[in-house]
């Protein structure tokens, strides 16, 4: 069990870094009262976690182990939902429904997709290749 702890605490670290690092950057190209760099983010760790999920279905590309720490740790990590749920906060508490109902709305459609995409990618690069001998 603590193998397992320790597994996931990893990812989880590496993902939080990744996080503080990109919501830095993203920061910095986006100026707005849109909170981009969670957005983005958010949506980006669907994606992956819809690859991983896809590499998971059609092969034995990664273990047990693997996937615990790209799943729950290092996209656990990656991703928040806290800091989506704050920054609506911020929004409707600043008067700004629109932005509120977009973010929200796009969001969770975005992230639905975005995973939905990644694993569709994954499963149907994989059988590409199983055609072809790759």
């Amino acid at each position: 069990m603590l193998k397992l702890i320790m597994i996931a605490g990893s990812g989880g670290l590496l993902g939080t870094i990744c996080r503080f690092l990109a919501s830095r950057y993203l920061f910095t190209l986006f100026v707005s009262t849109f909170p981009f760099a969670t957005f983005i983010i958010n949506i980006a760790g669907c994606l992956l976690i819809g690859i991983i999920f896809g590499l998971t279905q059609k092969s034995n590309f990664l273990n047990a182990e693997w996937i615990l720490f790209l799943t729950v740790g290092f996209c656990g990590g990656f991703t928040t939902f806290s800091a989506f749920a704050l920054e609506n906060l911020t929004l409707l508490n600043n008067g700004n429904s629109f932005h509120f109902a977009l973010y929200t709305g796009l969001s969770i459609f975005l992230g639905i997709m975005a995973t939905w995409l990644g694993h569709w990618f994954i499963v149907k690069t994989l059988v590409l290749f199983c055609k072809i001998g790759v």
